[in-house]
């Protein structure tokens, strides 16, 4: 399903690049050149087929373009995640927000149909237990041990690639690739950690991430 979404978005994107092309350009004056507003599909429907519910991603982007070239953007979102891990069972739900600055790959500029590339920094909050972690002696097991009531914030730096297209009239879609960096990967006081991170996924230092959106320009 990705590749032929993909596909599509650079099909879109051509053909408007072309279409543009017969347009007026904005004013070199014209500093903001509106807001869209964005709802992510990808998340959701790939973990229902991977992970079958046990994790739900859901997700709203806010990006604005200035002077034909920037596009200041907030992403916020909500995850829940009832998994195995570290041998028990996990379960974690918060929320998360990013902040960042894309910035049109094209060398012809204006227009709502570019590529763009972009860093963002983000964080994410949650509140998480871990049941039935088993705990080890030298030869064999000594018994198992919980984790309630868990808090943990975490933070981590993006370095993202997509592509936004319109579609009809202010409608628009596009996609993002997501490189991610965890800052926060130990805890100093020795408490448990959660498996899995709001708008992160799976708790390692890298990771990857990948968002298809359908949007509205105001």
């Amino acid at each position: 399903m990705i590749p032929i979404l993909l596909f599509l978005s650079f099909a879109l994107c051509a053909s408007a690049q072309a279409s543009e092309k017969k347009k007026e350009r904005l004013p070199k004056d014209s500093i903001y050149q509106g807001m869209s507003v964005k709802v992510d599909i990808a998340m959701p429907i790939l973990e229902l087929a991977r992970s079958k519910g046990k994790i739900q991603d859901y997700e709203l982007a806010f990006n604005v373009r200035l002077a034909n070239r920037f596009y200041p953007t907030i992403e916020v979102g909500y995850a829940l995640a009832d998994v195995t891990a570290d041998g028990g069972h996990y379960t974690g739900q918060g929320g998360f927000a990013r902040v960042g600055m894309d910035l049109s790959a094209l060398k012809k500029r204006g227009g709502d149909n570019c590529l763009m590339v972009g860093l963002r920094l983000a964080g994410a909050y949650q509140g998480f237990q871990i049941t039935d972690v088993p705990v080890y002696g030298d030869y064999w097991p000594m018994g198992k041990v919980n984790y309630y009531n868990q808090h943990k914030f975490d933070c981590w730096g993006e370095v993202v690639a997509g592509c936004q297209v319109q579609i009809w009239k202010g409608f628009q879609m596009g996609w993002y690739v997501r490189m991610k960096l965890l800052m926060t990967r130990t805890d100093k006081q020795g408490d448990a950690l959660p498996a899995y991170l709001p708008g992160f996924g799976y708790r390692r230092d890298f990771n990857w991430g990948f968002n298809y959106y359908l949007a509205y320009k105001f």
